[in-house]
């Protein structure tokens, strides 16, 4: 097929594109030329780079256009983050392409019910992001329901690779809380450390597209959680990082106003974003339908990911 990848250079497009090219495809990058891929791999030489910056394209109405120019069979959107945005896409797609596979997120779910969360379960998300990308999965879902447009939403959890940090044990993103761990010293998580976090390798998000590619009469229509087999424990993923390293873990809790008295405020307003949600799920629609595999379990992919981190010293114990 011929594949438009918007924003196929970022977290998950580093991963997916050059695995396209590998099934086959014909590749298409459609990215602002502002970043490298966060991985080498010789078959980026055989991927098309197209320059465009979406949203000047999207203000003078012509990014559905363009798209639509560089005649797609499919079109595999990472980058849209509002209803406005990807309306305008598919209304000019309609009738021109194959599939249509959007990048969705967990985050439209808000706290669970019950767990492992079902894509069946009720959409309540609690951030303008969540209940924007809900509004998207709703309106591609109707789209390809009612209207025969070929949709389809994959929702990852916390994403985690190569070349950048991932969530850690305190549910925010502070390079600290690991190199604490991996030293041995002591840190602070709220509670009693047993709200959950739900990682995946985004080589197992890459993965999930090229199933859903070839398995797409189980795809159109549908939406898909793409996480590992397996949420973490904020305590349980602690106390794994400091054995890893040979150290006993050394973790205290603390109730909520206190551990949020000693973070700073970026790091206490991502990790509630996080706490008060505590994803948690399942995979099994996405085993049964696309034979999503995870090649990764959460703390495999992490350990891959610190052990980068380490080696650019972006993590120093």
């Amino acid at each position: 097929m011929r594949v438009v990848v918007i924003g196929g250079s970022g977290h998950i497009g580093s991963y997916l594109t050059p695995r396209l090219v590998e099934a086959g495809h014909t590749v298409l990058c459609v990215t602002r030329g502002q970043r490298q891929p966060y991985i080498v791999d010789d078959a980026w030489t055989k991927v098309e780079r197209v320059t465009m910056d979406r949203a000047s394209e999207e203000s003078a109405g012509r990014f559905g256009s363009r798209i639509r120019d560089l005649e797609p069979d499919c079109v595999i959107d990472l980058t849209a983050y509002t209803l406005e945005s990807t309306v305008q896409l598919v209304e000019i797609l309609r009738g021109h392409v194959q599939q249509f596979l959007h990048c969705g997120t967990i985050w439209v779910h808000g706290p669970a019910i019950e767990v492992p969360v079902t894509e069946e379960q009720p959409r309540k998300p609690i951030s303008d992001y969540g209940v924007r990308k809900a509004a998207i999965e709703r309106y591609l879902l109707d789209q390809a329901r009612r209207l025969h447009f070929p949709a389809a939403v994959l929702h990852p959890g916390h994403l985690v690779g190569t070349g950048w940090m991932p969530l850690n044990p305190a549910a925010n993103f502070n390079p600290a809380v690991f190199a604490c761990l991996i030293a041995g010293r002591e840190i602070a998580l709220p509670n009693m450390g047993r709200e959950t976090l739900h990682h995946v390798h985004a080589g197992d998000v890459a993965q999930a597209f090229l199933k859903a590619m070839a398995s797409w009469s189980n795809a159109c229509g549908e939406s898909f959680h793409i996480v590992s087999a397996a949420a973490v424990s904020m305590g349980g993923y602690a106390e794994s990082v400091a054995r890893w390293y040979g150290q006993v873990p050394r973790i205290r809790f603390l109730p909520w106003t206190e551990w949020r008295a000693l973070a700073s405020e970026k790091d206490a307003n991502v990790t509630w974003d996080h706490i008060a949600r505590s994803p948690n799920c399942s995979i099994c629609k996405a085993q049964r339908l696309l034979d999503y595999q995870p090649r990764y379990t959460s703390l495999e992919a992490v350990r891959e990911s610190i052990t980068w981190l380490i080696a650019h010293r972006i993590i120093q114990a």
